[in-house]
């Protein structure tokens, strides 16, 4: 049952979206906000700390849950479902990048600049439609590893515990785990450990979207082939392989320059094909539901094997 709780769980998670009232992630940045505002200093040792209790706090939460619901006759799957919906994102993730392409599809330029925070932290000022583009397929690709498939991944390995901790160390990644004078030592622990979380996600996602790339015209053979030639190209452990595996499976260039908070970078190049277009962000919409939906099933028959 608690494999098909996964699989509820994902369903759960495109039929309706993030819970609309108390989204326990929310809550969760809310708890860590205020714990950060108290145990703050420009210290690894004491951002290890801060990490490690909140991380450690999210699995137990979820596992005092999960007993609760047993308790209750409603048995631990269903917590596992509950759990798993509340951490996966892959529904407003495509909602959000089709909105780029909508906008972009009807000459909005600034509509979608304004509209790309919502899934990237890069700037979009000087960002052309191509620019738009190709940083909603670099952000959809990253993130279908992040939001879905690491999520339901840990919840094969780990149950709701897995799936909390793992959806904790992401949020804190996400607000800590930056390179900037305030963070570089306190999100340190963060930073490295959602690395650590995701490792065996973003490979597990790259295989997956080699297989779904016939689905979006591409070749399960090519996919495969971009990822070992330029997945260890990415200064990131982990986005560089998912990222190479949708350029892959696009028949698409990513990479290139890009600015986070005025800093300039030039990442290197991932693919050989164009750069990618309106109709790309639409095709790696449809390529992260279809990692999402197999990963779903993969991780459910784990977990009934395990």
């Amino acid at each position: 049952m608690s494999g098909a709780a996964l699989v509820g769980g994902y369903a759960a998670d495109l039929a309706f979206g993030d819970p609309r009232r108390l989204h326990p992630v929310a809550g969760f940045g809310q708890v860590a906000m205020a714990a950060e505002r108290a145990a703050y200093a420009p210290s690894r040792a004491r951002g290890a700390v801060f990490t490690g209790v909140l991380v450690v706090g999210a699995a137990v939460a979820a596992e005092l849950g999960a007993r609760l619901a047993a308790r209750a006759r409603l048995g631990r799957p269903a917590a596992l479902a509950v759990v798993t919906w509340a951490a996966l994102g892959g529904r407003s993730l495509v909602a959000e990048a089709r909105g780029v392409a909508d906008r972009l599809d009807a000459g909005d330029l600034q509509g979608a600049r304004t509209a790309l925070p919502s899934l990237c932290g890069r700037d979009p000022a000087d960002l052309d439609a191509t620019g738009l583009s190709r940083a909603t397929v670099e952000s959809v690709a990253e993130n279908t590893a992040d939001a879905v498939v690491g999520a339901l991944l840990w919840g094969a390995i780990g149950g709701p515990g897995g799936v909390a901790a793992y959806r904790a160390a992401n949020t804190l990644d996400a607000m800590i785990g930056h390179r900037n004078d305030r963070y570089e030592s306190f999100g340190w622990a963060a930073a490295k450990l959602d690395d650590a979380l995701n490792w065996p996600a973003a490979r597990a996602a790259a295989a997956v979207t080699a297989l779904c790339s016939p689905l979006v015209g591409g070749s399960p053979r090519d996919t495969l082939r971009t990822v070992r030639s330029y997945g260890a190209d990415h200064p990131s452990p982990n986005a560089g392989r998912i990222e190479a595996a949708f350029a892959g499976a696009l028949g698409v260039r990513l990479g290139g320059p890009l600015a986070y908070e005025g800093r300039v970078e030039v990442r290197p190049t991932l693919g050989v094909g164009r750069a990618p277009d309106i109709e790309d962000v639409r095709r790696a919409c449809r390529l992260s539901l279809a990692v999402g939906a197999l990963a779903a099933l993969l991780a459910a028959l784990a977990r009934r094997l395990g």
